[in-house]
């Protein structure tokens, strides 16, 4: 594997945000970046308690309570790692949603052996949040990150997609429309904040072993296990994914959504 040996000091001196980092692909990051050298990693999770609990396995963490989807808490964060830090050079966006009511009623639907029926009963709280947290919330990450880059000239952000903007899953309208979304947001900005020198990539993972995967309905579950596939990615599989694209070795890569779904699709 990477840690260590190969990619030690990738980081070196480097000042991180990432979002997310009480759980999953952004515990993952922050523990990594550590490891290769960041001279501070911020880890930001609305649940405060978990951050901090990660961060206690992060020499150089510090823990934050933020709700990506409270613009205004969102601006503090990263305006307090400057007055902290100096400055901020890279931010993974790994803080998001889904709707575990969703799933159960596509897990459901394929016990009984009948397309789910979604859509007609899905309410407005249910978008709203999804579309708060997972849109609102990269948008909010996005500005407030490119506010603090820009003047500098610099700075990596990498934001984690997904390969449901991509294939649409059945039953999740939402949550697809939240991540394409996303897909698209980045690259938009990715061509607008270029010139600054501030590169903005995403990574839009499959199945993953995450928080959220253990809350998906079993019936789910088996059916992402097939046997023509990668099992289910892990976390530090997408960690490294995302911390290649906000490292230099990815100079080059401006916009792109990489598909890191171990073969279930491709687009």
């Amino acid at each position: 594997m990477a840690h260590g040996g190969a990619h030690a000091g990738r980081f070196e001196g480097k000042v991180a945000l990432v979002t997310g980092a009480g759980s999953g692909m952004g515990a993952a990051v922050a523990r990594r970046l550590a490891a290769e050298g960041a001279r501070a990693v911020v880890l930001a999770d609305v649940d405060g308690t978990s951050a901090a609990a990660v961060a206690q396995d992060v020499p150089v963490g510090r823990a934050l309570a933020v709700d990506v989807a409270d613009a205004a808490a969102v601006d503090h964060a990263v305006d307090d790692v400057l007055r902290r830090y100096g400055g901020l050079d890279l931010v993974v966006h790994a803080a998001g949603v889904d709707d575990p009511q969703a799933k159960q009623r596509i897990a459901d639907a394929l016990v009984e052996g009948r397309p789910p029926e979604v859509t007609d009963v899905l309410e407005d709280a249910a978008w709203r949040r999804v579309m708060r947290i997972n849109l609102d919330g990269t948008f909010h990450v996005l500005r407030a990150s490119v506010r603090a880059m820009r003047p500098e000239k610099a700075g990596a952000i990498v934001v984690i997609g997904s390969s449901s903007a991509f294939d649409a899953p059945v039953g999740y309208p939402h949550y697809a429309a939240s991540k394409a979304g996303v897909h698209a947001l980045c690259q938009a900005v990715a061509k607008e904040v270029i010139p600054s020198g501030i590169r903005v990539n995403v990574v839009a993972p499959g199945p993953t072993e995450t928080g959220m995967a253990v809350r998906t309905p079993e019936v789910l579950r088996s059916g992402f296990a097939d046997p023509r596939v990668r099992p289910y990615a892990t976390a530090e599989e997408i960690a490294d994914i995302a911390l290649f694209l906000a490292s230099d070795a990815a100079a080059n890569l401006i916009g792109a959504v990489l598909l890191a779904n171990g073969g279930r699709f491709t687009v």
